[in-house]
């Protein structure tokens, strides 16, 4: 939840009355992507940042977090401020890698039931890449499949 309220103070709308130092917060949330130097670092480019965005009238009629990283790089401003721009990347990517996570846990709720509760990880992966997958696959010839597997080694001897 503090992720999500982090995240809202990126919200270009009203002329950046979001903006203020819960950013910092924000990058504190990553500390692959940020160092203590960074953090530090990041607390005085935030200062410029705020400053320039609210006083340039390139910026004033944005609406959406997507749109501000685009203006930031059509104007070189995600040169200027690094590691603002790193923390609006970070921002529009948490939203995908989430949902990409939920889909997979619901995939094994549904493909790990209780007829397939002895599954290895090997056949279970295998199962979810196909069913999470479903419209890649479904592209797949049936005849190819069949091939493929025919022209397998057997794994088991022939009684």
């Amino acid at each position: 939840m503090e992720l999500l309220l982090c995240m809202a103070c990126l919200i270009s709308s009203d002329s950046f009355a979001a903006f203020d130092k819960k950013l910092i917060r924000l990058a504190e949330h990553y500390p692959c992507e940020f160092s203590k130097l960074d953090i530090l670092a990041l607390d005085t480019e935030l200062d410029t940042y705020i400053n320039d965005l609210k006083s340039t009238k390139e910026f004033l009629d944005l609406r959406k977090i997507s749109d501000l990283a685009q203006r930031l790089v059509e104007t070189k401003r995600d040169i200027v401020y690094p590691l603002a721009y790193t923390l609006l990347k970070l921002a529009l990517i948490l939203p995908v890698a989430t949902i990409t996570v939920e889909r997979a846990f619901s995939a094994i709720n549904i493909v790990k039931n209780r007829l397939r509760n002895r599954m290895g990880d090997t056949w279970m992966n295998d199962c979810l890449v196909t069913y999470i997958e479903k419209n890649i696959f479904r592209e797949v010839e049936n005849e190819k499949v069949v091939n493929r597997y025919q022209n397998m080694k057997t794994r088991r001897e022939q009684l």
